[in-house]
């Protein structure tokens, strides 16, 4: 397979991972898995690159099933590119959430009945059949898009409690894998301020005391109702017992927010959509605690609208330096990680490979996610000064590069390369012009 010249080291760069052959084979499957449309199957991949003939098909699905390599340590790979293409100084942004792929079948057996956060309702909750994935995304700021992107590095497989029995494993909580998460991350980047952003899920006393142990700032929302303490009163030596953990107890921020003495600040602050939006918000420091756990010190913001038209809600991070302004912010650019999940779906065909076995499942999605981080390293070696020749049509002038226009300017770019081997002939023999060459490349690659 001939691959252009720019894009050769950058999957190069994950070459020691797997043996010679099977970086051969994994190759075809990345670079298929982006030329293919609609389902994304091995088979597939290997019509997009023309091995439809190949008498050994079988072994590429040994890639996924059977061959040795680590997924984690591709993960920190990925991870440790993405950090030096995009952040390569300065502390970097990492947001986690889950996600749901939608999959049925007897023979799946991590599969688990999950909330469908799509089709359910603050009325309605509705169960689908499927995997959740727990995925870690590094928030960047690329430039040809005004909007921040969540490029995910690492996914993990979710298993109910009753699952989790049925495999005859302790089960674990998100906090807890989030935790183990954490510790790698410290692990695979050692002396770099990282701050980790999830949403309510993600606030659990122990996981903030972990993040704490390892130098990790966790941001996430926080209970109008949590119960926070003053720090402890030093004793004078003259007490018996058990010196206290906590001070005295602090009013909830369901009364701070309403409170007449609480003094409110205004700032403008970036939005959902790239936009600005002023807000009124409070912001103080306590000890969050409850029994049966180490107390936590925190630093809390409340945010409320001027306006009043969205209700009051409440945040905090292990960081008690931290700013208020830039916690709102933080936790805002939890978003792009939302519309990475939606655009996997839609452009790199999430849910709809077809493995059964444990192995190939727990390889497949988190490479499709990893698709999209790989696809962003991919664009920007083609166009390193980030200058992406947007296509403009006359009835939507384009300004911005989205993930679709970005796949397809890399696709193009594989297509020109398998195309135009060889020197072009000359013009009086060509059988096709260079304009219809032109809309058959923009049908392949759209």
């Amino acid at each position: 397979m001939f691959l252009p010249a720019e894009i050769i080291p950058v999957l190069a760069y994950f070459a020691p991972v797997f043996t010679a052959p099977t970086y051969q084979k994994a190759l075809v499957l990345i670079i298929g898995t982006i030329l293919a449309k609609g389902r994304r199957t091995v088979t597939s991949a290997l019509r997009a690159v023309g091995h439809t003939q190949t008498a050994d098909w079988a072994k590429y699905h040994h890639v996924l099933n059977r061959a040795q390599w680590s997924g984690l340590a591709l993960s920190a790979r990925l991870l440790l590119l993405l950090v030096a293409t995009w952040v390569p100084a300065g502390g970097i942004t990492v947001d986690v959430d889950e996600t749901l792929e939608r999959r049925w079948g007897p023979r799946i057996r991590k599969r688990g009945h999950w909330r469908d956060s799509l089709a359910s309702s603050k009325q309605v909750n509705v169960s689908s059949s499927g995997l959740r994935w727990l995925v870690f995304a590094l928030v960047v700021n690329v430039p040809w898009t005004p909007y921040a992107l969540a490029l995910p590095f690492l996914s993990v497989l979710l298993t109910t409690p009753k699952v989790s029995a049925q495999l005859g494993r302790s089960h674990k909580t998100v906090a807890r894998i989030t935790g183990q998460v954490v510790i790698w991350l410290r692990r695979t980047l050692p002396g770099r301020a990282i701050q980790l952003v999830g949403d309510g899920a993600y606030a659990v006393i122990t996981l903030g005391v972990q993040c704490q142990r390892q130098q990790v700032t966790l941001l996430a929302p926080l209970r109008l109702d949590a119960r926070l303490f003053e720090p402890p009163l030093r004793r004078d030596g003259t007490h018996r017992g058990r010196p206290p953990v906590v001070g005295a107890r602090l009013p909830n921020l369901a009364q701070v927010a309403v409170a007449p003495t609480t003094r409110w600040h205004r700032s403008l602050v970036p939005w959902y959509g790239g936009t600005h939006q002023v807000v009124d918000w409070t912001t103080g420091t306590a000890l969050w605690y409850t029994t049966g756990t180490p107390p936590l010190a925190i630093r809390w913001v409340l945010v409320r609208d001027p306006h009043g038209a969205r209700p009051t809600r409440a945040f905090f991070a292990t960081d008690t330096a931290h700013g208020a302004p830039d916690m709102i912010a933080a936790f805002v650019n939890r978003w792009p990680l939302e519309v990475t999940f939606e655009e996997a779906r839609a452009h790199l065909g999430l849910e709809t490979q077809r493995q059964w076995s444990d192995r190939a499942i727990e390889r497949t999605t988190p490479a499709l996610l990893g698709l999209f981080s790989l696809v962003v390293l991919l664009a920007h070696a083609f166009y390193p000064t980030g200058d992406l020749p947007l296509p403009q049509v006359a009835w939507y002038p384009k300004t911005h590069a989205t993930f679709h226009d970005v796949l397809a300017l890399v696709r193009r770019r594989l297509w020109q390369q398998f195309i135009y081997q060889t020197d072009a002939p000359p013009a009086d023999l060509r059988f096709i012009s260079p304009l219809q060459v032109e809309h058959l490349l923009s049908a392949a690659c759209y």
